[in-house]
């Protein structure tokens, strides 16, 4: 059998139609359709409630690559000498390895996830990627208000100097992806054992989708191409109608990838790979769209619209179908899951994770009883179960507890009504989780970002 894993970055799992079922996130902006990955879920299990452990952009990464869980002790780092990852326990049972990527943050010096793989290429120029020092061709105050500093300026320049020779769709980044994915899977067919990793850094900022695609912004808007937002509290330095215009980039950001995964998905149904293959799709987390007040991903934004993922699982000739799995499921989980899939079981003896494939095949609706995630080294998290989500705010001292029944967009914190299921909550995970850190810095996720692109 062989494995094809599909990981999209920040994509919200409500901008995802076959989750949405066309209902609206935000007022006065038509629900984003992705109809490549609707008919691609159809043949899938679909799942509700698969949630990262660690975040953001490579401790996700770490739990998928290796079955181990990162939250309490992996921040934001290479691979160790003693971690087994996905592609080297493969390639020791004769499997053929590619990895494919526009996340610049694997190729930042010192970065070693390509570690193992027979191919790995990476598409240059997202974000931040120090890929072009020119100036770029194009006035940043068309893209910037004037609520911006130079900090902010500097970093909407990197990526309009990186981008500026774009011309048509085959040009921007998600569509590389999945072309050069779509020739190696033509390429490598003549192997009997194949595994590719295919990774999509789209639809992360800057939201700046081909104009073919930014059909979910007002086309009366007259104000500025605001394609990066900044982590303030939006009142602070957007206007209503720039929030809304955001909002409307980032669903034509996702449109984009759902129409470039079509092509993989073709090259997977003309070559055969349907019929031998499990394609596991997904994303490493969602993004706040200021939901709670602020764009951006962040160590306080731990709602859903951050934390809530598509995960769909493909097995050779659409095998189980059309199932919906609300079981609470980790990222630490799918490697176990995979392997046992895949026949080899027995070597995830070793991992965290633990195999959810009881739940699939219908011998259980249970998984684990409560899920955690953030970020490590900062005393913030949320535990949630299949009812409540329970924010520990640390020295804050201001937690949060909500209603997912009734709630689901958690506007309305009712700890202080029900006090004792946030004590139930915080008491399924030790203080090896839930650290009390007073005076801990905040700003996590911006050193994270820009410590790839400062070298």
């Amino acid at each position: 059998m062989n494995l094809i894993f599909i990981m999209l970055d920040s994509l919200r799992q409500d901008h995802v139609s076959i989750y949405n079922q066309g209902k609206p996130v935000f007022d006065g902006i038509k629900p984003c359709i992705t109809p490549n990955i609707d008919k691609f879920a159809k043949q899938s299990v679909i799942f509700d409630n698969v949630y990262p452990q660690g975040l953001p952009t490579i401790p996700v990464r770490f739990e998928l690559m290796t079955g181990q869980t990162s939250l309490p002790f992996r921040a934001w780092q290479p691979l160790t000498n003693e971690d087994i990852t996905i592609c080297e326990m493969l390639r020791k049972e004769k499997y053929i390895t590619g990895f494919i990527t526009d996340c610049y943050h694997y190729r930042a010096p010192g970065m070693n996830y390509h570690r193992g793989y027979h191919c790995y290429r990476w598409i240059r120029g997202q974000e931040y990627d120090p890929y072009v020092s020119s100036p770029s061709l194009r006035k940043i105050d068309d893209y910037v208000n004037d609520k911006y500093n130079q900090f902010w300026r500097n970093l909407v320049h990197q990526f309009l100097a990186n981008t500026d020779e774009f011309k048509s769709e085959q040009d921007w980044f998600s569509y590389k992806v999945m072309k050069e994915a779509s020739e190696w899977l033509i390429k490598n067919r003549v192997y009997k054992k194949t595994f590719l990793w295919v990774d999509s850094f789209d639809p992360h900022e800057p939201w700046d989708p081909p104009k073919k695609f930014d059909n979910y912004t007002d086309p009366n808007y007259k104000g500025k191409r605001i394609i990066l937002p900044m982590g303030l509290p939006v009142e602070e330095y957007l206007t209503p109608d720039e929030v809304k215009y955001i909002r409307g980039l980032y669903a034509g950001e996702v449109s984009f990838v759902d129409y470039s995964l079509g092509m993989l998905f073709d090259t997977l149904n003309k070559f055969g790979y349907y019929d031998d293959s499990l394609i596991v799709l997904t994303a490493d987390h969602g993004h706040p769209l200021a939901d709670h007040g602020k764009f951006l991903k962040g160590e306080k934004r731990l709602y859903s619209e951050l934390i809530k993922v598509p995960f769909m699982i493909r097995f050779p000739k659409g095998q189980y179908g059309g199932q919906r799995v609300k079981s609470l499921i980790q990222f630490p989980d799918v490697f176990p899951t995979i392997l046992e899939i895949l026949g080899y079981g027995n070597n995830a003896t070793a991992l965290h994770g633990k195999s959810f494939l009881p739940v699939i095949k219908g011998d259980t609706d249970k998984h684990r009883c409560a899920i955690i995630a953030g970020y490590c080294k900062s005393e913030h998290c949320v535990i949630r179960d299949d009812k409540w989500s329970y924010i520990y705010r640390g020295s804050d001292g201001q937690d949060e507890l909500y209603d997912l029944i009734n709630d689901a967009k958690e506007k309305t914190n009712v700890i202080d009504k029900y006090k004792q299921e946030s004590i139930r909550l915080r008491s399924m995970f030790g203080n090896y989780y839930i650290k009390e850190q007073p005076g801990i810095s905040m700003g996590l996720q911006e050193k994270y970002e820009l410590g790839s692109s400062s070298v």
